[in-house]
């Protein structure tokens, strides 16, 4: 049996409109942020992170990417200020990569594709009847070993197939964030199906580095079960959608 969506030939992103209409919609995401057209927005807070190493829990391999799940009962791991009001608990991060090192990124910015995308997902619960959501996303770019993925990469050893999961505890996602957390930001929708329309996008724009050596450690994952032929985890990303009508805003001139 085939599964719901994925990104092989049959069910990837060319396909996934036929089961989620959303994949239609004028606010789809990943884009390419075109910098020239980007407007600058005074109004726009400075990113206020607090991050609580001690919420990390899991890191899985879910069958599309591997992900860190956060505990997000309590303002533990909340993000204030940027272009919303309130605050957002992180729940959790996951990357979006490609099967060599001249793609593997979702969103782009003036066409310049990097070798993987990092996603943190964050989640307002008191926006009722659906929380609102916020993407904080960010570049790996290809340069240096990156010594603060060093913990994730260790750990993928232990999830390589589709399903599995290991313990993943005192770990502070900041240490993952530039140093300038210079923003553009739009509305969006999921990167995956069902691909909703509900998410605030803040895309940094500073990178972090990757190593060619480290980017081969992500490819080592299986999109596939233990038992299953096996199939190597690459190129998990959208393409780019249409902007439509939608304004792209900058935190900075």
């Amino acid at each position: 049996k085939m599964a719901l969506w994925g990104y092989g030939l049959d069910n990837g992103p060319s396909h996934w409109h036929e089961r989620f209409q959303n994949a239609l919609g004028k606010y789809q995401s990943p884009i390419n942020i075109v910098s020239q057209d980007a407007q600058f927005d005074p109004c726009l807070q400075p990113l206020q992170l607090s991050y609580d190493p001690t919420t990390a829990k899991v890191l899985s391999n879910n069958g599309h990417s591997f992900q860190v799940d956060f505990e997000d009962t309590e303002d533990k791991s909340v993000l204030r200020g940027g272009p919303i009001t309130g605050h957002y608990r992180l729940c959790q991060f996951h990357f979006h990569w490609g099967s060599c090192d001249d793609h593997g990124c979702e969103h782009t910015v003036d066409g310049v594709h990097h070798p993987a995308e990092l996603s943190l997902t964050e989640l307002n619960k008191k926006k009722i009847p659906t929380p609102a959501k916020l993407g904080i996303l960010l570049y790996l770019q290809l340069g240096d070993d990156n010594p603060n993925l060093q913990k994730i990469l260790d750990g993928l050893d232990f999830i390589k197939e589709k399903g599995k999961k290991v313990a993943f505890t005192n770990f502070n996602p900041s240490i993952l964030l530039p140093k300038c957390l210079d923003y553009w930001t739009y509305p969006g929708s999921l990167t995956t199906p069902p691909l909703n329309e509900s998410v605030t996008w803040i895309v940094l724009r500073e990178t972090i580095s990757v190593s060619s050596g480290q980017m081969a450690k992500f490819r080592n994952l299986l999109f596939t079960a233990e038992g299953e032929n096996p199939c190597c985890m690459v190129n998990n990303f959208r393409p780019c959608q249409p902007l439509h009508n939608r304004v792209v805003r900058s935190s900075f001139k």
